[in-house]
């Protein structure tokens, strides 16, 4: 039962699932926000992207002397975003520093990625992520790496060098397991060099409303001649992540991470992505309250971190999607649709369209850049 005389995102915290913050601005660092939603919200860390980056920087002018002064100093457009994010982050960290020294569980970390051109670079990615690293300097960020094909052997050599990996983009049970390799991978490497591996975080940032959001509508189409399909409609999601999560706690239970585990691993914990609802039809905390589970976090974007404290009731639920999820995706594969083919086109899609956000953001610095160099 869940106790309604406490904020319900503390009590979201209190149940074993973190909630952290999918937004990041300079104003909300510096203005003290940050640090109260930390204290009265039980908030417990914060990922960024670079569509969060495109708004911060597009909206506020709190970033102008800064892309002043280095558009002056001869930056380029990319260093300049780095320099701006990289400052972001690091002012992140540090507020977030007592909630990560306190849990050591790889909350309170803020998650920087490495730009999504490179989603198919391994080298690239690499490379990228070992600079950021660098930059940030501090031992509570997170390094954002997609979870493509290419990706895998990449997030395998940042952890190993001991660097956190925050796996992003993920839609595809398969896509899952392999991550989960990876994650393995790279803390036997690190250990087999004798280097520790305690402090080592990861979590698997497994992608939810999207696949909804793709599925509803071919559900919808399906109605008239299957009126089961109607019933399918907003559940395909939960049932997706439920299976994800059913393959953590197995492999929670195996030798070779019980072995990790006796030299200090910490596990990957699976991190509920794109759980604001986009179907106006369903409960605005839909994708929060279904999701909760002891070892998991969930990234909650402004508009639905509000809602849950108004009117989250946090309790454990995993168990009952867990249970359900075999039928409801039999269900889908019997009306013919495909969960494999929708997963791989919403991998697609997303670095598609981080791509183009990316792009998209270093094009408003340069405009901004070259406007205020000519003032």
């Amino acid at each position: 039962m869940s106790d309604t005389s406490v904020n319900p995102l503390v009590a979201l915290g209190r149940v074993g699932q973190s909630p952290w913050y999918d937004f990041i601005t300079r104003d909300l660092v510096h203005s003290g926000e940050l640090a109260r939603l930390i204290r009265e919200d039980g908030l417990l860390g914060m990922t960024s992207n670079p569509t969060i980056f495109e708004k911060a920087i597009a909206s506020s002018d709190s970033y102008d002397a800064d892309i002043r002064r280095h558009a002056e100093a001869g930056r380029s457009t990319s260093e300049i975003f780095e320099e701006l994010a990289v400052d972001d982050v690091r002012a992140a960290c540090d507020v977030f520093r007592t909630t990560f020294e306190r849990t050591g569980n790889g909350d309170g970390t803020v998650s920087l990625e490495v730009s999504p051109t490179l989603a198919h670079d391994t080298e690239g990615t690499v490379h990228e992520a070992e600079r950021l690293w660098r930059a940030v300097d501090r031992p509570n960020a997170m390094i954002k790496i997609p979870g493509t094909k290419e990706g895998l052997s990449a997030i395998t050599r940042c952890l190993a060098q001991g660097i956190n990996v925050n796996v992003t983009l993920l839609f595809s049970l398969e896509r899952y397991g392999e991550v989960v390799e990876a994650h393995l991978e790279g803390l036997e490497r690190r250990a087999a060099m004798h280097l520790s591996i305690d402090h080592l975080h990861s979590v698997a940032s497994f992608f939810v409303s999207r696949v909804d959001t793709k599925l509803d509508p071919e559900l919808d189409r399906l109605a008239s001649s299957a009126p089961e399909a109607k019933s399918l409609r907003g559940t395909i999601a939960i049932a997706n992540a439920a299976k994800a999560y059913a393959l953590f706690r197995e492999n929670l239970a195996s030798p070779r991470w019980q072995a990790l585990a006796a030299q200090g691993g910490k596990p990957q914990r699976p991190l509920w992505a794109s759980t604001s609802v986009k179907d106006k039809a369903y409960q605005d905390t839909m994708y929060v309250e279904q999701l909760i589970a002891e070892q998991t976090v969930n990234t909650l974007p402004p508009e639905t971190f509000t809602a849950y404290r108004d009117h989250g009731m946090p309790a454990v639920r995993i168990d009952a999607a867990v249970a359900s999820a075999p039928a409801r995706l039999s269900a889908l594969s019997a009306l013919g649709l495909s969960l494999s083919d929708t997963t791989a086109f919403l991998e697609a899609d997303g670095v598609s369209k981080f791509a183009a956000s990316f792009r998209s953001l270093l094009a408003g610095i340069e405009a901004k850049a070259g406007a205020l160099v000519a003032r």
